[in-house]
């Protein structure tokens, strides 16, 4: 696979659950509060880091290694969730951004802020 395909990865996530027969187990509040416990997996490792330890955090092969693989759980989760109650990840995230253009609009003066937030 060259380019990120949403929909394939989750059939293959699908597929996989169904395999092990888990898709009782795959309700919208479990896989929630799976995908809450493998954010707080992934904060874990950043958090006794000052800014400058986790802006190197990659340049370690182990610790690199434990992000991505903590993204990649993340990720599945989400997309998992995403598929249970049919929402279209990139769709939803397209207007997200769209929404947050029109309330953050780009300054005139040049002024930036200390706000990065995707609410």
């Amino acid at each position: 696979m060259t380019e990120l395909d949403v929909a394939q990865l989750q059939r293959r996530l699908a597929d996989f659950a169904a395999s092990r027969a888990w898709e009782p187990y795959h309700t919208p509040k479990n896989l929630c509060v799976a995908l809450s416990v493998e954010t707080s997996e992934l904060l874990e490792i950043f958090q006794w880091l000052t800014p400058e330890q986790s802006a190197r955090v990659m340049e370690d092969p182990g610790t690199a290694f434990r992000v991505t693989d903590e993204v990649a759980d993340v990720l599945a989760y989400l997309l998992q969730f995403c598929e249970v109650l049919g929402i279209d990840a990139l769709a939803a995230l397209a207007a997200k951004i769209d929404r947050n253009e029109e309330r953050f609009p780009v300054a005139d003066s040049g002024e930036s802020t200390n706000r990065h937030s995707s609410e």
